[in-house]
């Protein structure tokens, strides 16, 4: 009956997988940790917390010292309900606090945009990993990505923020992702963006029902047959809050539950805000999967 919760990692998953980041290196051969940097003043947990520099600084510092092995910096919130942000404006926000992170930080900076221009100026500003919740789909991604040759995350979101969690649907839900997803990779192929590159996000509470969210988690380890590594974020999502009622400030013990859980079904990087806790559950996790 656990067969599930034991399934084999894929090839490339990856026991000696190191991403190549410009100055940096992210070595995934044990899973990692990817801090959540927010500087946006409307994020569903940390809103507006880390907007000043210095906040944004010492909180990125704080996450190493706890263990994380990049740090991911996001200029506009893409929480349910959220409204859109200028290029201009994300610009202001996020190159300032990458430039200072990678001057100060022994780990690479990944930007979490979908704008191409955001991309190009994340990347010479000193980011070295571009995470993007709509897959390379918004005009001149896939043509940035392919040019500025750094590793990217792919996600899966049905819909657009504003609206994804009005009536999402689907045919399977793991089939469906699984389908776009293995698209995706097809896509940036045919552009040039090396497969080794390129890590997936099947998305968690982006357009997705908690039933969705529930039956995702419990098959994760079918995106194995997908050959990529796999990058999950959970953390203090609301179907947690769902399922142990619990509100945005009181998710932590399901959200390490769940990054535990990732590992078990081959996850190799879980983003999340409380990074101590994570990577202890992670470093518990990955201790027990290679157990013999």
């Amino acid at each position: 009956m656990l067969d599930w919760f034991y399934a084999p990692m894929s090839k490339p998953a990856m026991s000696h997988l190191t991403l190549r980041c410009p100055g940096l290196s992210l070595d995934l051969s044990q899973p990692g940790v990817m801090g959540i940097l927010n500087v946006t003043p409307d994020s569903f947990s940390d809103g507006g917390r880390f907007v000043p520099l210095a906040a944004a600084l010492a909180q990125a510092r704080q996450m190493v010292a706890e263990g994380a092995a990049i740090i991911d910096v996001g200029g506009e919130s893409t929480r349910p309900g959220a409204a859109a942000v200028s290029e201009q404006e994300e610009l202001d926000r996020v190159i300032p606090v990458i430039e200072a992170l990678r001057a100060a930080l022994p780990v690479p900076v990944s930007i979490d945009t979908s704008k191409a221009a955001v991309m190009r100026a994340a990347v010479a500003a000193g980011a070295g990993f571009i995470n993007d919740v709509r897959a390379l789909r918004e005009a001149g991604a896939l043509a940035a990505a392919a040019e500025l040759k750094v590793p990217v995350c792919l996600m899966h979101m049905q819909g657009e923020p504003r609206g994804m969690q009005a009536a999402p649907q689907y045919d399977e839900v793991v089939t469906d992702i699984l389908d776009f997803l293995r698209e995706r990779l097809r896509v940036c192929e045919q552009a040039g963006i090396a497969r080794e590159r390129v890590l997936l996000d099947p998305g968690f509470g982006f357009g997705k029902s908690l039933a969705h969210n529930l039956s995702l988690f419990k098959h994760l380890h079918r995106f194995a047959e997908l050959e990529a590594p796999l990058l999950v974020g959970v953390s203090r999502k609301s179907f947690i809050g769902a399922v142990l009622e619990r509100p945005v400030t009181q998710r932590l013990y399901g959200s390490i539950a769940l990054a535990a859980l990732a590992v078990m079904q081959g996850a190799v990087l879980i983003r999340a805000h409380d990074v101590a806790a994570t990577v202890q559950a992670v470093k518990m996790a990955a201790a027990v999967r290679a157990a013999r």
